[in-house]
């Protein structure tokens, strides 16, 4: 059969075969790239910073449409209230991130037996690298901008000690700073007093969380389209070697009949020579007289 494939016809029929695969595996990968898909960015913008209070509502779930929103909000810190999150990054260094309670005024107030009279929001202010450089938060009236994120998951089974936290979670430090709370955090990006925008310090760092990127949607359609590209490669090469295998099927059938009817230039049929089977001379009898 490999005489049959090295025919120059059959040996182009291959490179013919290989280049089809090539243009079908582009054509998978193209269908592949284009199955993960961004979702289209929301029509508002979410760096358009809006109030807190018009954003998100307290006592409510934290809707994902509000996410990573840019918003501002006036009130004051608590500096009795604030909390060090450990295991915190900053240029691939672990530090702490300073959250510090903030009360929001003209914040709808909830109602309940545990309910504070002022509702708050947990605010990161900043990073540092070592517990002792956080200093308590400004005080007086502050005017605050950041980015709205949805509160963390608390971390199970763990004690981060007086003062530390092991997640920014609006439940957890509900029950530490007991009081009424958003249900989510702001990561600062400025604190404005007076008009003057007041210095995080010389030892902390402004976080300067960027919105998260858009989830991608995988497209089934475009997957099944980058398989059946993939299957069409090898079946180009399943064409060509089967008609490579028919071709050398007729090749032994051609053969066959040449030796039993001659071929077409009119030779005879090979006939095959049998050997005379050769028979021994009968032994003489002798006649007994």
């Amino acid at each position: 059969m490999l005489k049959t494939a090295l025919k120059p016809r059959w040996i182009a029929g291959l490179v013919f075969a290989l280049l089809l695969s090539a243009v079908f595996v582009l054509l998978s990968q193209w269908q592949l790239s284009r199955s993960a898909q961004h979702e289209p960015p929301a029509p508002s913008s979410i760096e358009e910073v809006k109030p807190l209070v018009d954003v998100l509502q307290p006592g409510q779930f934290f809707p994902g449409s509000v996410s990573d929103q840019m918003v501002t909000a006036t009130g004051t810190y608590d500096p009795g209230k604030q909390v060090l999150v450990e295991g915190r990054l900053h240029n691939n260094q672990k530090g702490f991130w300073i959250v510090s309670a903030f009360a929001v005024d003209n914040a709808p107030a909830l109602s309940g037996v545990a309910a504070s009279p002022q509702t708050w929001i947990p605010v990161a202010r900043g990073w540092v690298a070592d517990a002792a450089q956080a200093g308590p938060p400004p005080s007086g009236t502050i005017t605050l901008t950041g980015r709205l994120i949805p509160s963390e998951a608390p971390v199970p089974n763990v004690d981060a000690g007086p003062g530390r936290a092991s997640a920014v979670s609006s439940a957890e430090l509900v029950n530490t700073w007991e009081v009424s709370s958003y249900p989510g955090f702001v990561a600062a990006t400025s604190e404005v007093s007076g008009g003057v925008t007041i210095p995080l310090g010389d030892n902390v760092q402004a976080l300067n969380i960027p919105p998260q990127p858009p989830a991608e949607q995988v497209n089934w359609l475009n997957l099944f389209y980058a398989v059946e590209w993939v299957v069409f490669a090898g079946f180009s090469i399943f064409i060509w070697w089967r008609l490579v295998k028919d071709d050398y099927r007729r090749d032994l059938e051609d053969d066959e009949f040449d030796d039993e009817y001659g071929d077409e230039d009119g030779d005879p049929p090979v006939t095959p020579v049998v050997p005379a089977k050769t028979t021994s001379p009968e032994p003489e009898q002798k006649v007994q007289q």
